[in-house]
């Protein structure tokens, strides 16, 4: 499936909505935008606790964002036509999905921001996974920098603990890499989430 880069008047109404619920019910608060640079392709690289964490890592950015999903939401009735039309793509898990990989670089060739979990799927404990080497390699080949994006309380949402957002430093991929500087640099990034 082919992603169209060009972003829907239902992403904006979810990203709007999104923000607007995190704010009110959450006292969500947002760190760092300024980190985010708007002249390149970038990966936005936020840990992972709740299917809310794409939308709320989006509301609060300037740019449009761009994710990977898994297959199976798609396939989903009404869940599969919303996402399609908020900016997702699908990816096979367990598999190298070349698909999927050729609609990530064709965004981040055409400027545009994508999310990549670096451990690759939710936590279960809401704490930090092994990271997995598709950060790195996708920023490597596109030579894109990564914003490590740390999100608090969003694994709970049913106590309203505020939820706080921290867009981190990038972080560069070297120019000259090898396969195992992929799973490197993912990690690189899990470890600055740590720090933020």
């Amino acid at each position: 499936m082919q992603i169209n880069e060009k972003s829907s008047w239902l992403y904006y109404t979810g990203r709007f909505l999104a923000k607007w619920i995190a704010i009110l019910f959450y006292r969500c608060k947002s760190f760092g935008k300024e980190n985010i640079p708007s002249n390149t392709g970038v990966i936005i690289s936020p840990n992972h606790l709740s299917y809310f964490d794409p939308p709320l890592t989006g509301s609060f950015m300037d740019q449009d964002l761009f994710f990977m999903a898994k297959q199976e939401l798609f396939e989903i009735p009404i869940l599969g036509f919303l996402i399609k039309r908020t900016n997702a793509f699908p990816v096979k898990r367990g598999q190298q999905d070349m698909s999927a990989f050729r609609n990530a670089f064709s965004l981040l060739e055409n400027k545009k921001a994508l999310l990549m979990f670096p451990e690759g799927t939710r936590s279960k404990n809401g704490k930090l996974g092994k990271a997995r080497a598709g950060v790195g390699m996708v920023a490597c080949n596109c030579q894109v920098p990564i914003i490590p994006t740390k999100i608090v309380n969003t694994n709970n949402m049913t106590k309203f603990k505020q939820i706080e957002i921290k867009y981190g430093k990038p972080i560069y991929p070297p120019k000259n890499y090898t396969k195992e500087d992929y799973l490197k640099l993912s990690q690189k990034v899990l470890e600055e989430i740590e720090k933020l």
